[in-house]
């Protein structure tokens, strides 16, 4: 954490270059990378939201938490996660960003997929997710790879709703 007591850093907002780029491989997880994930579960859960990718934060590594529980407390840490199997079966869902506020759009993703990351004891995990935890899943390795959920619109729905997003600022 950049300094311990004063919460997770602010989220970057759109259209900063750093949502548009590519975040690094997380060469191993250490102490850092744990904190910076405990960082990442304390903005999700002030959101409050289903997950949330490092480079939302301005951090540009492959690190992704999602917890899509009704309790909560159950967050997933992510690094470098990557979709093995994805289902031919879609699931909508209406997907919006703290990085850019007051817009969302309903966007179709595959219902079911299987991931493979390395964990917070820093080992490789398959693992398999259904419903708003795949969404969330999917959404945070778009964010990973410069995507944002609009991305997935048509050209004049998506231009609409920027335009609409970001005259309410």
């Amino acid at each position: 954490m950049t300094n311990p007591g004063s919460g997770p850093r602010p989220f970057v907002q759109w259209p900063d270059r750093r949502l548009r780029s590519v975040a690094a491989p997380v060469e191993a997880v250490n102490d850092e990378i744990r904190a910076l994930w405990d960082e990442m579960i304390e903005a999700m859960d002030a959101m409050p939201g289903v997950g949330l990718a490092a480079p939302q934060l301005g951090v540009m590594l492959r690190l992704a938490v999602i917890d899509a529980s009704d309790a909560r407390g159950q967050a997933v840490c992510m690094a470098n996660p990557e979709v093995l199997h994805a289902s031919v079966t879609l699931r909508e869902h209406e997907e919006a960003s703290p990085n850019l506020p007051g817009a969302s759009a309903v966007i179709a993703r595959p219902r079911a997929v299987t991931l493979r990351f390395v964990n917070r004891d820093g080992e490789s995990e398959e693992r398999d997710f259904v419903g708003l935890w795949a969404t969330s899943a999917q959404h945070q390795i778009d964010h990973l790879n410069g995507r944002m959920y609009f991305d997935r619109l048509g050209r004049i729905k998506r231009d609409m709703l920027l335009k609409r997003a970001l005259k309410r600022r």
